[in-house]
């Protein structure tokens, strides 16, 4: 058993996505693996941010009762202001008052940005809650009706949900940390698990952006909401560092895979007939070694022995990292 001081390194560890561990993995009974699942799922990038938006609207809400005495929790109080005003701006007794009419657009807009974090908050909850549930039912999918999988797991005495769902929020979270010994080496010939894995990884970290932007456009054209309309249009405005502008999403995009081609075509033209990737089909290779530089980047993962790699790719990595 792990001593105490091996736990607690191991739960900062896990909390900070860092994946270092002083012990084997294996050692770590079911119910540990699950507080570490928790610990990774908490310390995550995008579950973070999420608070981060609830923050800011319970901030946002605070300082405009304080500013303007308008309830914008309720519908009913923040529609009634803001007809009285256009009735006072419309009336047939009085003139138009220009600075007036300037105040009730600005009071609109800020009620529309605040129903807008709320959206957006509702929309990162959903993002994280469905790639979670997504990808764990599909690695447990996979794990059981793969008998070589499902045979690796047996042998580790390592529970199939925890695995999945463990495997799932580590990649994820960009954290690294799997529940074998050999990290992902020993599932080097199960290309299907590779590439159930590798969309996680990109969704959780540097295309999080593009991706929930994808998302509140496909949103906005099947909803016709104003708030996603307001996401889209006046992302700066928002205060959330992960809505990119549409030009910026586009040219992170284009990094993103950008770095990945240029890593993979080195990392096959260097490690191809390497002893790291020897005893896999042609199909696993490339399988294994998009895997492993997608990773590089990213989560942490490998399914070749980092160790065995060439001189020349780990200073390849280490420019990726």
């Amino acid at each position: 058993m792990p001593k105490d001081l091996d736990l607690f390194f191991t739960s900062v560890s896990a909390a900070a996505v860092s994946s270092m561990s002083t012990v084997e993995m294996e050692v770590f009974s079911n119910i540990q693996l699950v507080f570490f699942t928790i610990l990774m799922l908490f310390g995550g990038e995008v579950f973070t941010s999420m608070l981060g938006l609830h923050l800011m609207r319970f901030k946002l809400h605070k300082n405009r009762i304080k500013d303007n005495n308008i309830d914008f929790v309720t519908k009913d109080s923040e529609k009634k202001s803001i007809d009285q005003l256009d009735m006072v701006t419309h009336s047939e007794d009085e003139k138009p008052d220009t600075n007036l009419e300037t105040d009730i657009k600005s009071m609109e807009n800020e009620a529309l940005k605040f129903k807008s974090i709320i959206i957006l908050a509702q929309v990162v909850f959903g993002y994280l809650l469905v790639v979670h549930v997504a990808g764990s039912s599909m690695i447990l999918m996979y794990v059981s009706l793969i008998s070589n999988a499902k045979q690796v797991l047996k042998k580790k005495q390592l529970n199939l949900k925890t695995f999945a769902i463990f495997t799932t929020v580590s990649t994820f979270a960009n954290c690294g940390f799997i529940p074998t010994n050999e990290n992902m080496m020993i599932f080097k010939k199960n290309s299907g698990l590779l590439l159930i894995l590798i969309p996680q990884l990109l969704m959780g970290n540097t295309l999080y952006p593009v991706c929930l932007r994808l998302l509140i456009w496909f949103l906005e054209k099947f909803m016709k909401r104003a708030e996603f309309r307001y996401m889209l249009k006046n992302s700066r405005e928002l205060g959330y560092g992960h809505m990119l502008p549409g030009l910026h999403s586009a040219f992170l995009a284009f990094t993103v895979f950008g770095f990945l081609a240029v890593q993979f075509i080195l990392f096959c033209s260097l490690e191809w007939n390497s002893a790291s990737t020897s005893g896999v089909s042609f199909y696993q290779k490339i399988v294994g070694s998009l895997f492993q530089v997608v990773n590089s980047r990213h989560a942490g993962e490998f399914v070749f022995d980092p160790s065995a790699s060439s001189p020349a790719i780990l200073v390849l990595f280490v420019l990726m990292m």
